[in-house]
């Protein structure tokens, strides 16, 4: 909300010295947030002329100019830049005569825009200043004449500065306003706000107009079928002026103003109608009266209606909207726009004004759902004074009698609500209470007294009070218990840092995601947030993890019904598609060595009986039921890990060469992730649409059993690898790229809750050699597997170190090389024993895959 001063101070006198940073400060200390300081950006000598001369001169472009002499200053006088007090001026404007008293610039101002006034040669004269028009001064849009002083009812000295007179020595300030103080959305509500904080005394500009009753005009408010309990309009004023003159303009203050509050003119009769809203906080309407077919009723939309509105567009109608309607139909969009078939226009001579009480939801749903904003909107949507319509209307009356030469008239209607304020009951100890000050029973009541309550004593310590018409905000004693602190001043509150409850900390899942977290980065990974909105191409592209394989159906995913960016209105299935978009702007950007990885949620599509195009009422609290159903219907968002690796490894350096990132380096930081929650994972040849087909790791943890004695299942929990090399050069890479990606919610939930160190044993270890050969399909991870099995409990640690296929090898088969270590927890052992073992292992993989020793 933007308050010009000058306005302000009608309401409430300002102090002799009152700058608009004071201003903003004694409005900031009874809650309001202070945003900018609007100004004219004009500056300069701009005085009033008058024309002694008018001299028409044709040019050879075919346009007439008129050289002129005007007089800037009283005769014999110095002109406010020092100069003569008569000059020469070319002017390309024809609407003033010889003697007209207008606004010129002299040489020094400078116009919005940083544009200079200077004396320069043009139409072969020397052109010593310029008569302004309304656009070059910001004043308005009219730029094919200049201001003529006398039209607009002006008469100053020769000589006098213009801008007083125009109303531009003004300023406004720019406040920042909560929902739920719409009332402040006025001048009214900033003025008495302003009053609370610096004591001066406020004068409440609804006070100062004398309501007439006016009768005879038929309105009707009908709503048959109230929108989930709520009516559409609780009341309705209609007044009638006639006889204006629609050639009137918008006097300069007026219009100055509205500039600086943030409202164009348009015209005089639109103009007013903005300047009562400011005012007063009542949106207002205008109804050419000559266009109006028979009275006007406030009903919902039919269906199938529609609505020109003022901004030329064709609206379709929904049931919920509140429409205006007179006997040829919808003629407004209620609280929000007018209709251009009862337009006030050039021709009009007969008003009808439209002061209504409406329901503030409804507003604000009609609004958002035609995306039509409007200063009216705003208001009602925020809560409207329901008790200021009948000033408001009777404030324009008043302001087109005087101002548009208008006559007022009896014909109108008057439907007002009574009102009966609702009680809110304030324990006097809560105040201090939920504050923690040690404000006084006096200070309590004369805040609350101070806002416009009326207070009355309750029992038990109590106050009874009834907030004013203007503040629906206050339904509680909580907003009571707000006002009283924001009133007497918040620097009553003391200051105790709060002490955290002994017992909580992290949960086990918060400790091992940063375990995790903390891990990968001393491994060597830096961490990115990416967006979670996607294509459906990435989705396709990507898949929805480790359970998606193979290529074929779309992608299931959730839609969003109103993307910031129609392109990427899918929410993500896999963390990839970020990262490598990170790696794309890190490449274009030079960086070719990369190593990323982001924690993040992905969002799995669930089933809801509500369906997908369910709204839940806004204006109640939904059910239980619909609660349940609401709950049941959002997403799972499982947490995930990925990573991606792309350029060198290792960078090349005296002695050693680079290497480039692999697959290998993804299954290190997978077994990074997992040592950190120590969790132990299984790594088997997989598949996966978005991986290289032969460099896929299936990444698994074992799932215990309740049967005794069985060792359980492998789940499934991520995938590691490298990317497709298609995939790779279509998001213009280079080179390989590793990636990997991990359930890590599932992984949490997998991993041991109480993991045991392995004992370290005193005793020496006794290290053999494998060489097995077996079928090159057989996955080397299987071989090892059962190979560990078979060996038993001496078995301390094997891992596979080569993987040979060539010379010596017969054609379809490989020979995979084991380095295994024995010990026993309570003696030396025996090569005899440590072979013993090696061999058991070796007859569990001949049993299994037909395996045999390398000779």
């Amino acid at each position: 909300m933007r308050i010009p001063l000058s306005w302000l101070n009608e309401f409430v006198a300002l102090p002799e010295g009152t700058t608009p940073e004071s201003v903003h400060a004694d409005l900031v200390r009874v809650g309001f947030e202070e945003e900018d300081i609007r100004r004219f950006d004009l500056s300069g000598p701009l005085v009033v002329g008058q024309v002694l001369s008018r001299e028409p001169e044709p040019q050879s472009n075919g346009k007439t100019i008129n050289w002129c002499q005007v007089r800037v200053a009283p005769e014999g006088r110095q002109a406010a830049d020092g100069g003569a007090d008569v000059r020469g001026i070319v002017c390309g404007a024809h609407n003033f005569e010889v003697g007209d008293k207008v606004v010129v610039t002299l040489p020094g101002s400078v116009l919005p825009g940083g544009f200079e006034i200077a004396a320069r040669k043009t139409y072969g004269h020397v052109s010593d200043g310029m008569m302004a028009s309304a656009r070059e001064l910001s004043l308005g849009e009219d730029h094919d004449g200049i201001i003529v002083l006398s039209r607009l009812g002006l008469d100053p000295e020769v000589g006098a500065f213009a801008l007083p007179l125009l109303g531009m020595d003004d300023s406004a300030v720019e406040i920042n306003v909560t929902p739920d103080r719409g009332y402040a959305f006025s001048i009214r509500g900033v003025a008495r706000e302003y009053g609370h904080s610096t004591g001066r005394d406020f004068t409440d500009p609804a006070g100062l107009v004398t309501p007439a009753t006016p009768e005879g005009f038929p309105v009707a408010l009908e709503d048959a079928q109230p929108i989930r309990g709520r009516v559409g309009a609780t009341g309705f004023v209609a007044r009638v002026v006639t006889g204006i003159d629609p050639s009137r303009p918008t006097p300069p203050w007026m219009v100055a103003r509205l500039q600086l509050a943030g409202i164009r003119s348009l015209s005089l009769a639109v103009d007013i109608s903005n300047y009562v809203m400011l005012e007063l906080g009542q949106p207002l309407h205008a109804y050419d009266l000559a266009k109006l077919d028979g009275g006007i009723t406030v009903r919902r939309a039919q269906s199938g209606e529609t609505l020109v509105t003022l901004d030329g567009k064709e609206r379709a109608l929904d049931p919920e909207d509140l429409l205006i309607v007179d006997g040829s139909g919808p003629i407004g969009l209620a609280g929000v726009m007018g209709g251009a078939s009862t337009e006030v226009g050039e021709s009009t001579v007969d008003v009808l004004i439209e002061a209504a009480a409406f329901d503030p939801v409804s507003i604000a749903r009609t609004s958002r759902r035609h995306k039509l904003p409007s200063e009216a909107s705003k208001r009602f949507e925020r809560g409207v004074d329901p008790l200021v319509a009948r000033a408001a209307a009777q404030r324009m009356v008043d302001l087109l009698v005087e101002l548009a030469g208008g006559t007022e008239s009896a014909l109108g209607a008057e439907i007002v609500e009574p009102r009966e304020p609702q009680q809110v009951s304030l324990p006097i100890a809560r105040v201090n209470g939920l504050t923690g000050a040690d404000y006084t029973e006096a200070e309590i009541r004369s805040a609350i007294a101070m806002i416009g309550c009326e207070v009355a004593d309750g029992a038990d310590g109590e106050l009874l009070v009834a907030p004013p018409s203007w503040r629906s905000d206050l339904s509680r004693a909580a907003d009571l218990v707000e006002e009283v602190a924001r009133i007497v001043g918040y620097d009553r509150i003391p200051t105790v840092l709060p002490v955290a409850p002994a017992g909580r900390g992290l949960t086990r899942e918060q400790r091992l995601r940063r375990r995790a977290a903390n891990s990968i980065a001393a491994a060597g990974l830096d961490e990115v947030q990416s967006y979670p909105f996607v294509s459906r191409a990435q989705l396709d592209a990507f898949g929805a993890g480790a359970e998606e394989g193979e290529p074929g159906e779309q992608v299931a995913a959730i839609r969003l019904a109103n993307a910031l960016d129609s392109e990427h209105s899918f929410m993500r299935r896999s963390l990839l598609p970020g990262l490598v978009g990170a790696a794309q702007r890190n490449v274009s950007r030079g960086v070719t060595d990369l190593a990323l990885v982001e924690f993040g949620s992905v969002f799995v599509p669930a089933e809801s009986r509500l369906g997908t195009d369910f709204v839940p009422p806004l204006a109640e609290l939904p059910n239980d039921e619909v609660l349940a159903e609401l709950n049941e219907s959002i997403p799972d968002q499982p947490r995930r890990a990925a990573g991606l690796l792309l350029g060198d490894a290792v960078a090349k350096q005296p002695g050693t060469p680079e290497r480039e990132a692999d697959w290998a380096d993804a299954l290190d930081a997978v077994r990074a992730i997992a040592a950190a929650v120590s969790a132990e994972i299984v790594v088997a040849q997989g598949s996966h649409r978005a991986f290289h087909p032969g460099r896929t790791a299936e990444i698994s943890v074992r799932v215990a059993n309740d049967v005794e004695g069985d060792e359980g299942g492998l789940e499934v929990i991520g995938v590691a690898g490298e990317l497709l090399p298609e995939l790779v050069q279509g998001h213009h890479l280079p080179g390989r790229v590793a990636a990997f990606e991990l359930d890590l919610e599932r992984l949490i939930e997998l991993a041991p809750r109480e993991p045991q160190p392995a004992p370290l044993s005193s005793y020496p270890a006794a290290t053999q050699d494998l060489t097995l050969v077996v079928s090159a399909d057989i996955p080397a991870g299987d071989v090892l597997a059962v190979v560990v099995a078979g060996a038993g409990e001496l078995l301390e640690s094997a891992r596979i170190v080569d993987d040979y296929r060539g010379q010596g090898i017969v054609e379809g088969e490989k020979a995979l090389t084991f380095a295994l270590r024995f010990r026993a927890a309570d003696r030396t052992l025996k090569a005899e024993e440590a072979s013993e073992a090696k061999l058991a292992g070796v007859a569990a993989a001949e049993t299994a895959f037909d395996a045999h020793l390398r000779e």
